[in-house]
């Protein structure tokens, strides 16, 4: 492990019943990094946070948070290692400020509560009781319990689970800012766009298998995902014209109050609208390139992972 990484797992294993849940997986997280654990429901990623943080054993394998064991190192892991789980017990009659006091009195060093409580947003639910709460509200109270005790690493699991979009939108900012401050964020959710806006580097998890490891965007252009590069063309166009040319991959055509609308797909979107600029009779215009998505990513990886499981 160096000194620029704040995670390692090598060669991480966990089975229940003879069936291995998280199948030798590998990764390192840097300091001050947003690393999202990405995978669908029943992946395996709780799984690598609750051996991560020290509630689960690993079959084999090492893991290594800021040069601590996690199930050895308990009470120094605990000082400098917040988790926000996806459900948490709060006591319901509490208010936000009491559960946050209470919270702090539990580490030797930590921030002002209030401090906490206004970085989360949850300012004017101060003396709010917890059972009052909106669940996105429920989700910034249980950051501020995580982020009370100033953890250098921070890990998340499912933490936009169930809330609205806006609520989600606040607690994305909430987490960018931890970030710029040099904590270091591990995530694990099954939103794309999440993974997408929020992550600087992420895993994809299938069948307990590390899958794909990279920045959304490498990802999205390493697997050469399938462009769409749609265009306007007057109702007497010549559109056969498309078939011949390199790089179409097939097209669809939809009659439009301006004419037809056509959308074809491809791997090489740029050269692709080079040569249509030049086909006579064609006359395209309004051209739009509607780019692969780490969403079709998921989904392709998910497949093959089931189908090889099959």
């Amino acid at each position: 492990m160096t000194d620029q990484q704040a995670i390692r797992v090598e060669n991480l294993v966990k089975s229940y019943d003879g069936r291995r849940v998280v199948d030798d997986v590998t990764f390192a997280v840097s300091r001050g990094e947003i690393f999202g654990l990405l995978g669908p429901n029943g992946a395996g990623k709780t799984t690598i946070i609750e051996c991560l943080v020290g509630l689960r054993a690993p079959a084999s394998g090492r893991i290594d948070v800021l040069g601590m064991r996690p199930g050895v190192d308990r009470r120094a892991f605990a000082e400098r290692v917040a988790v926000q789980p996806q459900t948490a017990s709060l006591f319901p009659t509490l208010s936000v400020d009491e559960t946050l006091r209470l919270f702090r009195s539990f580490y030797e060093i930590g921030v002002v509560p209030d401090a906490v409580r206004d970085e989360v947003g949850l300012t004017a639910q101060a003396r709010t009781r917890v059972k009052n709460l909106s669940g996105g509200e429920l989700r910034r109270l249980l950051l501020a319990v995580a982020l009370v005790g100033d953890p250098e690493v921070l890990i998340l699991d499912e933490p936009s689970a169930g809330v609205d979009p806006a609520a989600r939108q606040a607690l994305w900012e909430t987490v960018r800012a931890l970030a710029a401050r040099g904590i270091t964020v591990l995530l694990s959710t099954h939103h794309m766009d999440e993974a997408t806006q929020l992550c600087d580097r992420v895993g994809i998890i299938v069948e307990g298998r590390l899958v794909a490891l990279d920045t959304p965007e490498a990802l999205i252009l390493a697997r050469d995902a399938e462009t769409v590069v749609s265009f306007d063309v007057a109702a007497d166009a010549d559109v056969e014209r498309l078939v011949p040319l390199a790089g179409v991959e097939g097209f669809e055509i939809e009659n439009t109050s301006r004419g037809r609308r056509v959308r074809v797909r491809t791997g090489d979107a740029d050269a692709l609208i080079r040569k249509i600029a030049f086909v006579p009779g064609l006359g395209a215009r309004r051209i739009d390139i509607a780019r692969g998505s780490l969403e079709d990513l998921f989904i392709e990886l998910s497949r093959q992972g089931a189908s090889d499981a099959g």
